[in-house]
């Protein structure tokens, strides 16, 4: 009775840890709450996106308010009759300078708002790596688990051939070499499961460092699912599109025009300036060391200021000639960045059909592998296997069971990767993904 309680409570316990399990989009939606990485990533698109407001500041007008009050006292000698005189002076003045022509700041307005679309730019590719990355942590704790329960089903079977193999020696019909093997396999797979649970812990905490807690059940692969394809089919039209519209290369792209608007911002020291200035003064004062009537004036001013730059000690060509040399670093970066995308658009492409072979092929492997699996088995009964050949083929099997799992999960990461590196990648991709998973 006790024991039926027990198993009970065991059954009820993991259904409902299946039932509370949570899926691959619960996963991301944690992640875009609680990832430090991508909160930075949205700081600096904040941060980013006021550079155009700063850029502008240039061409609108400067206007400033100012004034001063004094106090003065006296003491004045006037035909050796010696009298004090205490008077106030009271000013403000209001200015106003609006540029007309200055192609420095025009410059920089544009380089602004090219600063604006570079950081749009950097954290779209932060939110592209996101998904990969959850998807890649999260699978990474799915293989971790499968690599775990095959190593605790080998244990399991080892455990059973090593006592049928005591069994078999007691009563005469096996030799001690029987008993020997199948422990020694039963040592190796405590130590494969005790290294499983470990690399289980490390993919887990992985997660958690993503989503800020930890992950607890998951939603596992339906069997016997169906991974598509890549479409198109053309590895070349990946390439061409990851090229293109990589963000990566969308924003060296921005950084490369911002450092041709820097050398044309630099070049401007040479130019000369207009602006419109217009002025107010008021002036109060109550008395004068010549006069104890109090003065009040009033002045307004309006006109247009120029200035022309002749010398500045070479800086302009300095700062000129600096600028033409960031910019051609830009342009290898633009070219190092259009490299890097495509080989990603490659590698992941190949992987995606690579991995699609190996899960047919492990598929395939799986079927045979249990069929060897069973003939040895019936024919260690009949006495024409022996015990290692059993071993043998159940460490086949699950070995090709793990090897499997990890083939589906590495070609549906490398399909995000693949849209990835062609700037495609949508939370809809990661939508299709989370629905080959068991709900």
């Amino acid at each position: 009775m006790r024991k039926t309680v027990l198993a009970t409570l065991l059954a009820g316990s993991v259904l409902s840890l299946n039932a509370h399990a949570i899926d691959l989009l619960q996963v991301y939606r944690e992640a875009l709450a609680n990832d430090a990485v991508y909160a930075s990533a949205r700081s600096t698109l904040a941060a980013g996106q006021e550079r155009e407001i700063q850029g502008r500041a240039g061409l609108l007008p400067q206007i400033g308010v100012g004034g001063s009050v004094n106090r003065t006292n006296a003491d004045i000698d006037s035909g050796g009759v010696e009298f004090g005189r205490n008077f106030t002076s009271r000013g403000y003045s209001v200015s106003l300078s609006q540029p007309l022509f200055r192609l420095a700041n025009w410059e920089q307005y544009q380089q602004g708002k090219l600063s604006v679309a570079a950081s749009e730019a950097t954290f779209a590719q932060a939110q592209q790596d996101l998904i990969v990355r959850v998807a890649q942590a999260y699978f990474d704790v799915l293989a971790a688990q499968d690599a775990l329960a095959s190593v605790q089903a080998q244990k399991t079977a080892i455990t059973e051939q090593l006592a049928s193999a005591k069994r078999n020696f007691e009563v005469g019909t096996a030799t001690i070499t029987d008993t020997h093997e199948a422990q020694a396999r039963y040592d190796l797979v405590i130590a494969q499961e005790f290294a499983g649970l470990n690399d289980l812990e490390i993919k887990r905490s992985a997660l958690q460092q993503i989503i800020g807690k930890p992950s607890g059940e998951l939603a596992s692969l339906r069997s016997g699912v169906q991974i598509g394809a890549p479409e198109p089919a053309n590895l070349d039209t990946w390439v061409q599109s990851a090229e293109q519209q990589n963000f990566g290369v969308i924003g060296q792209q921005l950084a490369l025009e911002i450092a041709r608007r820097e050398i044309k911002r630099n070049r401007a020291g040479h130019y000369p300036t207009v602006d419109l200035v217009a002025s107010r003064s008021h002036n109060n004062q109550t008395a004068s060391t010549t006069s104890a009537a109090g003065t009040t004036s009033d002045s307004n001013a309006i006109g247009v200021q120029w200035n022309i730059p002749l010398f500045s000690g070479f800086a302009v060509d300095s700062r000129v000639r600096e600028a033409i040399a960031l910019q051609e670093r830009t342009r290898s970066d633009l070219e190092n960045a259009r490299r890097v995308a495509a080989q990603s658009a490659r590698q992941a492409f190949l992987g995606v059909n690579s991995g699609l072979a190996q899960v047919r092929a492990l598929e395939a492997a799986e079927v045979s592998s249990q069929s060897a699996l069973e003939s040895n088995r019936l024919g260690y009964q009949v006495g024409v296997r022996i015990n290692i050949d059993v071993l043998n083929a159940q460490q086949q099997l699950f070995s090709t069971r793990r090897d499997l799992a990890r083939a589906r999960y590495d070609a549906i990461v490398n399909s995000l990767r693949l849209k990835s590196a062609a700037g495609i990648l949508k939370e809809e991709d990661l939508a299709q993904v989370n629905g080959l998973l068991q709900h």
